[in-house]
């Protein structure tokens, strides 16, 4: 290996060493407002093995915390152990607020059940899919209500959602979804949801929601949202931190070294034949 080889290792390794140092869960000290404790809320997160997600239930507890969030819903694709581990390791560590729940995923529409024990078939009405999380003491969020999905919505169901999401990552695509989602929340006046509906690609909380809350239990969260005491917002955005800085110059200019650089290429062999 040549200067060029070694210069590239050597600024790969210091871009992982800067970029495991400024790697630190970011400060979330508690903020009350009027009486209520401001939450940063993910109601829309998935885990590893089902919902086609990267990181195991106990690692979305961690990267909860590093991303600053108070409490995440765990929605597994139409089942909800993936959440009830997510929280007992949560419980177990000391980790943010794990609420379990479900993302109902049916052909017409798709919505997250937050705070149910219990699976809700999807073969099912919305508003019947909703009733059953209202009897399992959860509230019901319509989960990225584009155009496609609105006849599914119907007036029965509308007027029994707890909330519906009004930024979501296909809030940042080009298109009509994020005018869509928009139209949705003001045709059903319900609590305002930011979520990320994260699979291990971006970061959780991406898009999250501030829920004014008594405090930071599961009975509290679900309460301020019934209550509408909610509003969307997207996340902090990338670490600016000068350490991280430093790791990503080093990464790109390390990557590019060994993408530019090519090595001679040895001598043929020559080899006589007699």
């Amino acid at each position: 290996m040549n200067a060029a080889g070694w210069t590239s290792g050597v600024l790969l390794a210091l871009a992982l060493a800067t970029g495991t140092v400024s790697d630190v869960p970011r400060a979330n000290p508690p903020v009350m407002r009027n009486g209520y404790r401001v939450l940063a809320v993910d109601f829309h997160v998935h885990g590893f093995p089902s919902s086609w997600a990267t990181l195991a239930p106990w690692d979305l507890v961690l990267e909860a915390r590093r991303q600053g969030l108070d409490a995440i819903v765990v929605a597994g694709h139409n089942n909800v152990w993936t959440g009830k581990l997510g929280r007992w390791f949560s419980r177990l560590a000391g980790g943010p607020t794990v609420l379990a729940g479900e993302e109902i995923v049916s052909p017409r529409y798709h919505m997250i059940a937050a705070g149910i024990d219990r699976g809700v078939e999807w073969n099912q009405p919305a508003a019947s899919a909703i009733a059953e999380v209202h009897r399992q003491g959860g509230i019901a969020i319509a989960a990225h209500p584009t155009a496609a999905f609105w006849p599914a919505w119907d007036e029965a169901a509308v007027r029994m959602l707890d909330g519906t999401e009004v930024l979501q990552p296909i809030s940042y695509l080009p298109g009509r979804a994020s005018y869509e989602v928009q139209e949705f929340y003001e045709r059903a006046k319900v609590a305002a949801i930011g979520d990320s509906d994260y699979h291990g690609l971006g970061p959780m909380g991406l898009c999250r929601t501030r829920v004014l809350a008594r405090d930071n239990s599961e009975n509290a969260i679900l309460e301020a949202v019934r209550a509408g005491r909610t509003s969307a917002e997207r996340g902090p955005g990338p670490d600016t931190s000068a350490a991280a800085a430093l790791s990503r110059a080093c990464a790109l200019l390390g990557l590019s070294i060994a993408l530019i650089w090519k090595p001679k290429r040895p001598p043929e062999e020559v080899r006589w034949v007699r």
